[in-house]
């Protein structure tokens, strides 16, 4: 029995990841790092209040088997790209350097298709900062999820999102053989996926696209 640890568990694919772990016998808890508290209660869920800028409060809090990344913005909701980077990059390497610390075997985190560290956009050059930042760290197992535009119904509206989603959706069965991974892919299935890729535990480094994140979420 596993204890799963969780950042980013409020949004669109963190609640989905959630739900998906305390549904599944093979995690005894799900602890999930939160700024504020959440009303959600389950028999197998602690929420924990953090300060994710400081180490002490979330070296406290980071304790288990399996670390699972969800966190993320954007640059609007952040207001600023080095108030974006602290979130994406800063948060969750923070995170993850002190997971490392523990000897938590395994690592698994949401990036996005197109990352790049030498990316020319902002947004896909983060992360893959991020990434590789991750990758550094060697967990026995680190496991990166990179979806197309995530489907599903979130509590913020995103204008650009809402309009790639509305494109790809148009176009989405002209997208064949290696522009397949471009399709939308609904948030659900990203949780599904990472649960059965953290059951399965494959020691290494697993980058999964987001066509293959589908055949893993179904």
């Amino acid at each position: 029995m596993k204890t799963a640890i969780v950042i980013g568990a409020t949004g669109l694919t963190g609640t989905h990841l959630v739900a998906a772990l305390l549904q599944d016998n093979y995690f005894s808890k799900v602890k999930v790092l939160v700024r504020q508290p959440w009303a959600h209660q389950h028999a197998g869920l602690e929420s924990v209040i953090v300060d994710f800028d400081d180490e002490q409060s979330l070296s406290a809090a980071i304790e288990g088997d399996v670390f699972f990344s969800c966190i993320g913005t954007t640059i609007k909701k952040a207001g600023t790209q080095e108030n974006f980077r602290a979130v994406d990059y800063g948060i969750t390497t923070r995170c993850a350097a002190i997971a490392r610390r523990k000897d938590i075997p395994q690592f698994l985190m949401i990036s996005s298709i197109g990352a790049n560290p030498k990316s020319s956009n902002f947004y896909l050059r983060t992360k893959g900062q991020t990434e590789e930042a991750i990758l550094a760290m060697e967990f026995i197992g680190t496991y990166i999820f990179r979806p197309s535009f995530l489907i599903g119904q979130r509590n913020e509206f995103r204008f650009g999102e809402w309009l790639g989603k509305y494109l790809i959706q148009l176009f989405y069965f002209l997208l064949q053989g290696r522009w397949k991974k471009y399709r939308g892919i609904k948030a659900a299935t990203v949780a599904h996926a990472m649960v059965r890729v953290a059951k399965q535990f494959d020691p290494g480094i697993h980058i999964f696209e987001s066509d293959a994140i589908q055949n893993l979420g179904i």
